[in-house]
């Protein structure tokens, strides 16, 4: 009878201790920083994911945007050298290689300066767990940029202020060895209406105007991306034609690329790329962007 009640007990304490593991969750990966230069954070885990072979382009190819490519570039390389530099908002209209710049920039940075140089790029709906991951990133020996491609907030969505505190508030502060690029099409990173709601329904108007505003303004460097002319829109597509080869007459090709435009009611650089592709796999042409 004793040795039954004990095959019992030792039964209902191994379903309890399954139970609790269940709750508790997956373990803590191991992040090993030497297995890629660029990462993906999985908070669930407080994994750094390597990605082995990212989806960048090289900076060379990225046209039209040659004022705001050499400030990035420039306060990429200061980080990666271990001096001062700004978190960065990359803002703009859609399409005009903002998420690109930065990838390429990292690339091109980690390359000619030989620094130990991450990037680990944070999802939108991970926002909130940006404590997490820097109290990670904070005791490595690597300089990181933490990047949040399509940054925006919706209405009763609290996020930004976990994002605020991380920027540059809080006690301990930004680790120095951490950087914040992130991309959007908004300059404020909320839209217009949420703004004028808070404003209509606060005590003080200004101070919750304040408040949302404030959010933009812990990124030292605001850089614009603005509609192309059709002028740099050619531009691109002759600089894309050269540097795959793409032996089309210059006219005919012109005519197709602005043709292809028109039907899309745009032109940027992700337009012109959607070309690219298009003549490329006409004229059975392999294309590797890296």
């Amino acid at each position: 009878m004793t040795e039954e009640i004990n095959t019992a007990l030792l039964a209902e304490l191994k379903r309890l201790a399954n139970a609790v593991e269940r709750l508790a969750g997956p373990a803590p990966a191991a992040n090993d920083w030497d297995a890629a230069d660029c990462f993906v954070w999985a908070p669930s885990r407080l994994h750094l994911q390597p990605v082995n072979k990212p989806n960048r382009v090289a900076l060379k190819l990225i046209r039209g945007v040659d004022h705001v490519r050499d400030i990035l570039h420039e306060n990429t390389v200061r980080f990666a050298e271990g001096y001062a530099a700004n978190n960065v908002l990359l803002w703009g209209a859609r399409g005009m290689g903002k998420s690109s710049l930065v990838k390429a920039v990292h690339e091109d940075v980690r390359r000619e300066s030989g620094a130990a140089l991450k990037l680990v790029e944070v999802h939108r709906e991970d926002i909130a767990s940006l404590p997490n991951l820097l109290d990670l990133l904070k005791d490595t020996p690597y300089r990181v940029i933490v990047f949040c491609d399509d940054l925006s907030f919706d209405h009763d969505d609290t996020a930004y202020k976990s994002l605020k505190a991380a920027l540059d508030g809080g006690v301990e502060g930004r680790p120095d060895n951490v950087l914040f690029y992130a991309t959007s099409n908004r300059r404020h990173l909320l839209p217009r209406h949420m703004m004028e709601n808070e404003q209509s329904t606060a005590i003080n108007p200004s101070e919750a105007v304040e408040e949302k505003v404030s959010l933009s303004d812990r990124f030292g460097l605001w850089l614009g991306f603005h509609k192309c002319s059709q002028e740099d829109y050619l531009g691109m597509i002759d600089g894309y034609a050269e540097h795959f080869k793409l032996g089309l007459e210059r006219d005919k090709m012109h005519a197709e690329a602005l043709e292809w435009a028109t039907t899309r009611g745009a032109r940027s650089g992700r337009v012109a790329w959607q070309y690219i592709q298009d003549l490329a796999g006409r004229m059975r042409i392999h294309i590797d962007r890296a």
